[in-house]
């Protein structure tokens, strides 16, 4: 990194040491030019003097290594001229700065000269005779001038150069430095401080994604945990059933049991197989809510119906527990997933009726609105403690474990429930009182048909 700051910090010098040198030798030459024109119609005017009082004696004397003088007559015949052949040059009549002169007084033209092969300025002043007096200057004469600074020019150069490079490293170490004495472990602390403001928004950045790792490792080490628990839970639970079943067949098959005692021993056996189906389905459902759902279909169904199909199929343990199941609602059209849509009232609805008192109710209301859909299972039931409110959705999380076993729970409806609620990023929240009953609210957003296909 520290290379390409440097690189580009000293190109950065250079380009601009180099192009500030073309604008000032631009500069200058537009300036010598100028002033060369200013000295060339100074010079042409004292010639136009001298001849005028002395003729062409007077550029007899005159000494002049720069300027080219040449003096015309009226009709545009050259009669002196200091460094060609005046009989060898041609008539100057159509000469576009003797033209100007001989109609203004005074002229000006730049132009090459094949006598000369270069370029030349030209300046022609008219006398009261009517000649012309034209005094030419190389053109070249400039680059000339400005030639004579190359040798300085080039030692300011490669000094600006040396320069550039000095200053370019010195600037490099200062710009990287604060950046390496950052402690990426902690940039919070720099906040605020004497440093760069522009990498402060850098370190915030930096700052959110440790957090969010953070975040993400404990979630990691939390969810382990919960599967290491699992694992260990459903061990647990599927070994009870197994070994109930392999003890009662072992007892049948040794015939160490009545003839009068073999019906009831098989049916616990069955008793125990359905339990342990039942756990298994449980956790095939739970796994696959774990899993975030991605292959179930979200589809048009009306909760008020699906909650009356699901009070329908209960209505035989509703009977035998002498439980009444009741529910209200008009029409709630809603965009889920029926089959989760139907283990939540059916989950919540079977273990009102588990935990509930012989004459009790179970009361299943559906309220449809404009942004959520509202679902409530009410019942009468012997209520769960308040320490145990926060822990009722956790896998295999019994209040009253006999009582549990006694009706035939996995210790998972609940958290499938939970899970079901979450994947149609719903909310579940309970009240409940001790010897009075619990109260069920999930909220489900009415999810827009587009969404979810």
């Amino acid at each position: 990194m520290s290379h390409k700051i440097f690189r580009s910090i000293w190109f950065a010098a250079a380009a601009v040491f180099l192009a500030s040198l073309t604008v000032i030798m631009g500069i200058s030459y537009s300036y010598f030019s100028a002033l060369q024109r200013v000295q060339l119609k100074n010079e042409t005017e004292l010639a136009a003097q001298g001849a005028a009082l002395a003729g062409s004696a007077y550029f007899e004397k005159l000494d002049s290594p720069v300027y080219r003088i040449t003096w015309i007559g009226a009709d545009g015949e050259v009669i002196y001229d200091n460094e060609a052949d005046t009989a060898a040059m041609e008539n100057h009549l159509e000469r576009q700065e003797v033209r100007d002169a001989l109609q203004n007084g005074y002229g000006e033209a730049e132009r090459y000269s094949p006598t000369l092969a270069e370029k030349q300025f030209y300046a022609a002043k008219r006398l009261p005779d009517g000649s012309v007096i034209r005094l030419s200057v190389a053109h070249m004469a400039v680059w000339s001038l400005l030639l004579g600074y190359a040798q300085p020019l080039c030692l300011v150069v490669l000094l600006a150069l040396a320069l550039s490079l000095i200053l370019a490293s010195s600037l490099t170490k200062k710009i990287i430095q604060p950046i390496n004495d950052i402690d990426l472990k902690s940039p919070e602390q720099y906040y605020g401080r004497e440093n760069y403001e522009e990498i402060e928004p850098l370190l915030r950045h930096i700052a959110a994604q440790q957090e969010q790792l953070r975040r993400d490792h404990a979630q990691i080490e939390k969810t382990g945990l919960i599967r290491q628990e699992f694992t260990a839970n459903v061990s647990h639970e599927l070994k009870t059933p197994l070994h109930a079943i392999s003890g009662y067949a072992e007892l049948l098959e040794n015939g160490l049991v009545k003839a009068e005692d073999v019906r009831p021993f098989a049916g616990r056996i069955r008793s125990e197989a359905l339990r342990m189906t039942r756990l298994v389905e449980d956790i095939i459902d739970l796994t696959r809510l774990d899993n975030g759902g991605s292959e179930l279909k979200f589809e048009d169904c009306d909760l008020v119906q699906i909650a009356k199909n699901a009070a329908d199929s209960l209505d035989a343990a509703a009977g035998a527990a002498g439980v009444t199941v009741s529910v209200t609602g008009e029409t709630a059209p809603m965009r889920a997933v029926a089959q989760l849509l139907y283990s939540i009232v059916y989950d919540l609805c079977d273990n009102a009726i588990k935990y509930n008192r012989s004459g009790g109710s179970v009361k299943v209301s559906v309220e449809h609105g404009g942004v959520d859909t509202v679902l409530t299972v009410a019942d009468t039931g012997i209520g769960i403690p308040e320490d145990s409110l926060d822990r009722i959705f956790e896998r295999f999380y019994r209040v009253d474990k006999s009582r549990s076993k006694e009706v035939g729970g996995t210790g998972l409806g609940l958290s499938i429930v939970k899970h079901a609620v979450m994947i149609h990023h719903g909310t579940i929240k309970v009240m409940s009182e001790l010897g009075k009953g619990t109260c069920f609210t999930v909220t489900l957003p009415n999810i827009p048909k587009e969404e979810n296909k």
